[in-house]
């Protein structure tokens, strides 16, 4: 049983580590739920008030400035609500429309399109579309340190 529980804890952390970059996966939710797979299958002993509050609020940071930090490149580049919007749906749906490239031509196409339907000139729309590009894999780095940090913080939790 031991080995179940191990190959679903790792399992859980290579899902939420690969939510980082396609947005259909889990992401930070799947690490998170490998603390509670360790639980279940080991014990809950080692985590203590301590260790629950300080993952909770890194998911609820993580759940939170995902969406700022992408909204954030938009906006730096001129973008608007529309651009943000459109963003976001390219980032969901190109990875499926596009494979391959659909991870930055979908955040790039949808915050153009949204621009461009808003009456937004071909210029201010794709410096919207860069500036998704750039707030998308700006959040991608911010959501990969973080959750190492999570997987950091509970070896170091099992440790000690």
């Amino acid at each position: 049983m031991a080995i179940l529980g191990w190959i679903l804890i790792v399992a859980l952390f290579v899902v939420g580590m690969l939510g980082t970059v396609f947005p259909v996966l889990p992401g930070v939710l799947a690490v998170y739920a490998a603390f509670f797979v360790y639980g279940l299958f080991f014990s809950f002993e080692p985590f203590g008030f301590w260790f629950w509050a300080i993952q909770t609020a890194i998911v609820i940071a993580l759940l939170v400035a995902d969406y700022m930090i992408s909204a954030l490149g938009v906006k730096k580049f001129g973008g608007t609500k529309a651009s943000v919007i459109g963003s976001t749906i390219g980032i969901m749906i190109g990875p499926f429309v596009i494979p391959f490239a659909g991870l930055i031509l979908g955040p790039f196409l949808g915050a153009v399109i949204g621009e461009l339907v808003v009456g937004a000139n071909w210029k201010q729309a794709g410096k919207a579309g860069i500036g998704s590009v750039v707030g998308f894999f700006s959040s991608v780095i911010v959501k990969i340190l973080l959750q190492l940090l999570m997987i950091f913080l509970f070896i170091l939790w099992l440790l000690v």
